[in-house]
């Protein structure tokens, strides 16, 4: 078990030699464990490494297995744990040519040994696999000479099709003797293979395999065959077999036909090596406890602690102001039953066609025809309150989403109990497995990727796994689910920023703030929106949430909140789309931010000058919490400092190290920083935090709250893990509207106390806060004699 984890973004611009060289950084920060992305071969180019196409092997750009090899040297004499993401659920198909077992399947169809590998239904290609890629119909393409067809190169076992950059093989005997883009021989050629090239726009009605979410450029694996997962984790049993990695991260288990029996099987792999999974929790939403992991990836624990940050005083003042937005009441479970729905029936309308070609022979009786039976699995899949259930548990979370379903639809009751049977009878069966491996889809991008950019009340809740209608925890409820984690699974990680957060935790930190001024949030909003105006009001609320939120004196920011704005407006698709971007409606929106920079900008600018020392400290009680509370925490890539990013690609941007390195020298030398725009108070209180997690584990061994007393007693949290003590300021704004901490105090145990972030000492019994809190808005304790 790791008492930390880092996560390094590993490309080809910050390669494995790159990773090996701050290893000696990351051990004097405190780390535990580097946690790597994913380094099997993936797309050329790729940033982020989810698109592996040969999983057999470690990838070229980032330095090949030599590469991985001296990172793991250096790991190990750094005295740090290893940690890396995999993908199974799917391999990346963009480039044929890249992928070995993709290119075998275009080239010998059914017949290839690699055939079974992807989640192929052929009986609907009528054989072939169905590639939506082109950019018009296929026979304007032809007679324009777009595709031309050749003969194998030297060497070559296959002849090829080319459509611009897309290479696709072509089928043995059927290549023609020389180039050619003639319409006759191409069409001739084209009809004899194992593949069909569809104009893109055709996406939902011709595919036929299935792909990660709606990325058709990601084809699904099926891991559940025992040939297919031997295959698929060769490299991998590799790195446990030669002791180069002590533990796994499994990207996306809800994809997989059976998550359970995935991760019995990794287990005999790695020798049970401690494995994290990316799974989303809904509220109230348990991990199978069956499961052969440790634990989730911790999006849990983020919403916990952003929650008991966030002032339920601004809960109704912020949704009137929403209300005006849109000029009318916003119901959140109203609008991803909308969103929901909408996707079912457009991005994933293949993946339903698909379940209800699985309907059992003798059972289609229970619908009046293929369109009935659509409309129900569509219905009933919007209306399922979690990612996914596993069967046969969870027939609790079918029961609630036939009742909400039929609620909504009456008219439609009667099928959508028959689909509801169909998945209960036989819960092992195709069509209850393409069910729940369709329902994450559903979720993700009706609710992560359409409905949080919708609603835009306070965006600081618009998070993976979370639910922006649960407004605000009070310090019991994080008490209750900080104690269930150190009960249930002590070793999951926590989370504050990943790779797929929709806005830094210190952009959420600023955020934050909004809910205790919201009359004053709601006056500035007014005010901007006056100079500049998508025409939307909820896009301009999420718009300038983002600038406030991410507002710097970063010289690209004005570039990177523009990216930002433009995909937040496509993922809403109010106004416009990826499908079909309005160029006009963007114009407003890239107007919007341009604003921001010129008349809006004293505006902007004073408001963030007043949100920002607040920000701060919620910045730093979010990290506290984090960092001390149960679970593993993971620091994110330079998130040590602050961290003000927006959604990916934004917060994949380069480290600077060297500047990390050098502060954290000047801590260690013996500086206080101030909490300013540095971000060294950060690095200070994780490093501290860090280090004692590391070099003292037996302090933190268990979970206790302590309580806090006087009138300002409810601005603080505090907790004991068994001889380290945390304590961290909520609600600065209105705490220091009241007075301040006046006769507040904490309840510590007897015997003598110091802060690892000061210095400072203070004796058991009731502590003062005011004292404590003096020059930082967190204290870590233990207890003198143990320094």
């Amino acid at each position: 078990m790791p008492t930390s984890t880092y996560r390094l973004q590993v490309r080809a611009e910050f390669d494995l030699d790159a990773a090996a060289e701050v290893t000696g950084y990351l051990h004097d920060l405190g780390v535990g464990w580097a946690y790597l992305s994913p380094i099997l071969q993936a797309g050329a180019g790729s940033a982020h490494g989810y698109d592996v196409v040969d999983p057999t092997r470690i990838d070229a750009d980032r330095g090949g297995p030599e590469a991985l090899e001296r990172f793991v040297a250096a790991a190990r004499a750094a005295g740090l744990g290893i940690l890396i993401d995999i993908v199974p659920n799917h391999q990346g198909v963009a480039d044929p040519q890249a992928n070995p077992w993709w290119w075998d399947v275009l080239g010998r169809g059914e017949a290839s040994p690699c055939a079974a590998s992807f989640d192929i239904d052929w009986a609907f290609g009528q054989g072939r696999v169905n590639l939506p890629v082109l950019g018009a119909e296929l026979d304007e393409l032809i007679a324009a000479g777009d595709i031309t067809v050749a003969p194998p190169a030297d060497d070559a076992e296959f002849g090829t099709a080319a459509y611009f950059d897309l290479v696709v093989p072509l089928a043995p005997g059927t290549a023609p003797l020389h180039p050619t883009a003639d319409a006759a021989a191409v069409r001739d050629v084209l009809a004899r293979q194992h593949w069909r090239l569809v104009f893109w726009r055709r996406t939902e009605d011709a595919l036929n395999y299935r792909r990660f979410f709606t990325v058709t450029s990601l084809a699904g694996v099926r891991v559940e065959l025992p040939e297919v997962f031997a295959a698929s984790h060769v490299e991998i049993a590799r790195w446990f077999r030669e002791g180069l990695v002590d533990g796994l991260r499994i990207d996306h288990p809800d994809g997989l036909a059976d998550p359970g029996g995935y991760l019995d099987a990794l287990a005999s792999v790695t020798g049970g090596a401690y494995t994290v999974v990316e799974k989303i929790l809904e509220t109230g939403e348990t991990l199978p406890g069956w499961w052969a992991t440790d634990g989730t990836t911790g999006y849990d624990a983020l919403g916990e602690i952003d929650r008991v940050l966030t002032d339920p005083a601004g809960v109704l003042p912020l949704t009137f102001l929403d209300a005006e937005l849109r000029a009318a009441p916003a119901d959140w479970r109203e609008m991803i039953a909308g969103t929901k729905r909408d996707i079912a029936d457009t991005s994933q309308r293949a993946e339903v066609r698909r379940i209800v070609h699985a309907i059992p022979d003798g059972a289609g009786g229970a619908f009046d025809d293929d369109e009935q039976a659509h409309d129900a699995i569509a219905e009933l899949l919007a209306a399922f309150e979690v990612y996914r259930a596993y069967l046969p548990a969870g027939e609790s979370h079918v029961r609630a989403a036939v009742a909400e379903a039929s609620a909504r639809r009456p008219d439609l009751a009667g099928p959508i109990g028959s689909v509801a049977s169909l998945i209960l009878r036989e819960p092992s069966g195709e069509f209850a497995r393409r069910f729940m491996q369709t329902t994450g889809p559903v979720m993700a991008k009706g609710v992560e990727d359409r409905a949080f950019y919708r609603y835009s009340r306070l965006t600081s809740l618009n998070e993976v796994g979370g639910d922006p209608s649960r407004f605000a925890l009070a310090p019991a409820q994080l008490h209750e689910a900080f104690a269930r984690r150190e009960a249930s699974w002590p070793a999951a990680l926590t989370a504050l920023t990943t790779h797929d957060t929709k806005r830094s935790e210190d952009v959420r930190a600023r955020i934050a703030v909004l809910a205790e001024v919201p009359m004053r949030w709601g006056q500035v909003l007014r005010e901007l929106r006056a100079i500049a105006s998508t025409g939307d009001g909820p896009l301009d609320g999420l718009l300038w949430q983002a600038i406030v939120g991410a507002w710097s004196s970063d010289a690209a920011l004005s570039d990177r909140l523009r990216a930002y704005a433009e995909k937040a407006a496509r993922e809403g698709a109010i106004g416009t789309s990826w499908e079909d971007p309005d160029a006009a409606f963007e114009a407003r929106v890239s107007a919007l931010v341009d604003a921001a920079f010129g008349p809006a900008r004293p505006v902007v600018e004073g408001f963030v000058a007043e949100i920002s020392a607040p920000g701060r400290s919620n910045s730093l009680s979010a990290k506290l919490l984090q960092l001390a509370g149960p679970g593993v925490p993971d620091v994110y890539q330079g998130t040590e400092l602050w961290d003000l990013s927006l959604v990916d690609p934004d917060n994949r941007r380069p480290v600077d190290y060297a500047a990390r390195r050098a502060l954290l020298a000047r801590i260690d030398g013996g500086w206080h920083p101030p909490v300013d725009e540095s971000g060294a108070a950060k690095l200070l209180v994780v490093s501290r935090t860090l280090r004692l997690r590391r070099d003292r584990p037996e302090l933190f061994a268990r979970y206790t709250p302590l309580e806090t007393v006087g009138a300002a007693r409810d601005h603080a949290v505090a907790f004991d893990r068994g001889g380290a003590i945390a304590i961290a300021t909520r609600l600065p704004v209105s705490l220091a509207a009241e007075g301040g901490w006046g006769d507040a105090a904490v309840m510590l145990p007897a015997g003598v106390w110091r802060d690892a972030f000061t210095g400072r000492t203070i004796d058991g019994g009731a502590a003062s806060l005011a004292a404590l809190l003096a020059d930082y808005p967190v204290a870590l304790l233990t207890a003198a004699a143990n320094g």
